[in-house]
């Protein structure tokens, strides 16, 4: 899998791109590259390239790269903008200190890719669909991959910006435009995305169950956890627990025993393992484009560009002992796994190690994976569906101590368990969406100094541009 997906043609349709023939709007409604394959070119015989070619959207740098690093982190109280002063990253600044607009550019690019994924996945299960000549075992399981990965999009989109134009199929000609544009609610969009989880969930098979050729694919046990999580966000506790149970009952997952190595190579696809995006560093190179690089350390004897860095509060906030923070934190002037050394000169004090790729190869593709979900944040969930329905938090709440070096909690409350999941989550995106949710965004983003407004960010803005190319059309969040 490794391989074939970034081999995948690549359909670069995004929504308005797609409404642009609907409409036969102008050029300047939103253009982005097209793909140079047909369809016809598509067959039975190649039918998992359409499928490659959702999995390979996410490895553009707008989808999982600069923009989305800056969205889903920098503004959290875990990292700062980090780089030169000088040095904005065009907004990183403004994410930082929560005083974007709809004109960012980086909620336009984020828009952009997300959708163009949609569009990808749309596109593989019309074409799917039709392929009577495929084995229906193999044909069940790509379009379950295929909506497996058009929820994760939709979970994404619905996290950052609330409803959302639904796009479930391939619009015709005669769509109307006004009903393709116009907002779902948030519901509207949960609803769509459980149902695509529901149904991967019969179609897929288990990790164990793949062939090696086929590592890094959608199991059943990622779309498991995708609509565990995806159910937290909507407090529907006893789905998460059922599901959360399913997975740690099924023996197909454990916890690695090194923190650390889970964001080395020698860690990828590993027993934690539920989901990573998938990335290659030979050549030709597919991995995420400057994932690492716009990360590493800058300055004299650094390596990357510095932005999305830990704060001060991050670090001093662990407990004494707890590996976590060495395995997730880059510290000046120290020796990495691989012998390379952070010298004294680098401009940050500090910079994000799970997105380190190694000494050898520092490429603005590598081939560092990104871990999407992890066997350990379901023993959290679990264990936070576990005090709402009245179950046993402590153990699995307690492995994932463990597992840090850490004794066992001496309280099992839900402000054990949400402590536990910023130390082992931080810089897995997850911070922000996760004060959010827990109502106490506000509160912790204003002590850090950031301008957080209560019923305003706890969405981001509609882009501007997309709002001005749909005539319209497109209504804008509040308090923007």
């Amino acid at each position: 899998m490794k391989n074939s997906i970034k081999s995948a043609m690549r359909y670069h349709l995004s929504l308005f791109c797609m409404l642009t023939l609907i409409l036969a709007c102008s050029e300047d409604f939103l253009e982005v590259e097209s793909n140079q394959e047909t369809e016809g070119a598509i067959t039975v015989e190649n039918a998992s390239e359409l499928v490659n070619a959702v999995y390979n959207s996410f490895l553009q740098w707008p989808m999982s790269s600069f923009s989305w690093n800056g969205i889903s982190s920098i503004t959290s109280d875990d990292a700062d903008k980090g780089s030169d002063p000088g040095d904005t990253g065009t907004d990183k600044h403004l994410l930082d200190a929560l005083t974007f607009d709809a004109t960012s550019i980086s909620f336009n690019e984020i828009w952009e890719a997300h959708y163009d994924g949609i569009q990808r996945a749309n596109q593989a299960l019309s074409r799917l669909e039709s392929f009577n000549e495929l084995d229906d075992t193999l044909k069940s399981r790509l379009i379950g991959e295929t909506k497996f990965l058009r929820a994760l999009l939709y979970f994404r989109l619905v996290k950052m910006f609330g409803g959302v134009p639904l796009i479930g199929d391939v619009p015709d000609l005669n769509s109307n435009p006004n009903e393709l544009l116009k907002r779902a609610t948030k519901e509207e969009i949960y609803a769509f995305i459980e149902t695509d989880l529901q149904e991967a969930i019969l179609a897929l098979p288990k990790k164990s169950e793949y062939d090696s050729a086929d590592l890094g694919r959608a199991t059943n046990g990622a779309a498991k956890a995708l609509l565990a999580k995806v159910s937290m966000y909507q407090n529907k506790w006893i789905k998460v627990y059922e599901l959360t149970n399913e997975i740690i009952g099924s023996g197909e997952y454990g916890l690695t025993t090194n923190y650390e190595d889970i964001w080395k190579e020698i860690g990828e696809n590993n027993t934690e393992s539920i989901f990573e995006i998938q990335a290659r560093g030979e050549t030709p190179t597919a991995g995420v484009q400057g994932y690492s690089v716009s990360q590493g350390a800058r300055g004299e004897g650094g390596w990357g560009w510095g932005f999305n860095t830990p704060t001060q509060d991050l670090a001093d906030s662990y407990e004494p002992g707890d590996r976590r923070r060495d395995g997730t934190i880059i510290f000046r002037g120290e020796t990495l796994f691989d012998g390379r050394l952070v010298a004294n000169t680098v401009v940050n004090p500090m910079y994000n190690q799970k997105a380190y790729s190694s000494a050898l190869s520092d490429a603005w593709e590598t081939g560092k994976n990104i871990r999407i979900l992890r066997f350990a944040e379901i023993l959290l969930i679990n264990a936070e569906a576990a005090l709402q329905v009245g179950g046993d938090a402590a153990i699995p709440l307690n492995q994932v101590r463990n597992r840090a070096g850490l004794s066992d909690a001496i309280s099992v409350n839900q402000m054990a368990v949400w402590n536990e999941r910023r130390y082992e989550l931080a810089f897995e995106h997850d911070r922000y969406f996760d004060l959010v949710r827990q109502g106490r965004a506000g509160t912790i983003l204003r002590a850090h100094g950031k301008s957080f407004v209560d019923g305003k960010h706890e969405v981001f803005p509609i882009p501007n541009d997309q709002i001005q190319k749909s005539g319209g059309l497109l209504i804008q969040n509040p308090g923007y």
